[in-house]
């Protein structure tokens, strides 16, 4: 089991990244959750199976259809299990 922090630059906001992050992560079955921050970027943490963790960070790369991801910063953490599902943060 893994669980990573995740900072998205770019064109991250105001593009259904958090919309599709959700989406993605429930189809994957990762749980933790993803919010927009003050300075543009999006943060977003994971917890689940490895393999299920590493294609949400490749995902990030890509992003939503509108999106346009610069920068992906990974921050692995210790394993917590702390989350029943994945949801957005406002």
């Amino acid at each position: 089991m893994k669980r990573v922090r995740v900072l998205i630059s770019g064109k991250v906001q105001g593009v259904f990244f958090r919309a599709y992050t959700k989406e993605e992560a429930d189809k994957l079955g990762v749980k933790g959750w993803v919010r927009n921050l003050p300075d543009g970027r999006v943060e977003a943490l994971f917890e689940g199976e490895d393999e299920a963790v590493n294609e949400m960070i490749k995902w990030c790369h890509k992003g939503s259809p509108s999106s346009k991801v610069t920068k992906v910063e990974v921050f692995e953490e210790p394993y917590v299990g702390e989350f029943k599902d994945f949801k957005i943060r406002y």
